[in-house]
């Protein structure tokens, strides 16, 4: 019995790790990109449609991925963090259903 309660208490902690630092990075890249567009691009917010951080099939720091799109603009982009350089770099973008590199 108490082995089954360990392994159950490890098995929910180790979920938990993990989905928890999936969520850690998908919100530090979301954040990171929102300050990028608004510092350094001067962008205003409410320009801003729409910022989602979602897990790519990509390796590295492109793993984690903000797609975003803004007010006015028919491009879909696609930014990350690159933690080695603490930048935010953008992947590419996608214009009238062609994607080219950032």
């Amino acid at each position: 019995m108490k082995k089954i309660i360990i392994m159950t208490l490890s098995l929910v902690i180790g979920i938990g790790s993990v989905s928890g630092y999936i969520n850690y990075k998908k919100y530090s890249s979301k954040i990171a990109v929102e300050n990028y567009l608004t510092d350094e691009k001067h962008i205003d917010k409410k320009d801003v449609k729409k910022v989602e951080p979602f897990v790519a099939n990509l390796q590295g720091n492109k793993k984690w991925l903000v797609y975003v799109r803004l007010n006015g603009d028919a491009k879909k982009y696609y930014y990350y963090k690159d933690s080695k350089n603490n930048k935010v770099v953008l992947e590419s973008y996608i214009l009238k259903g062609k994607e080219y590199a950032g």
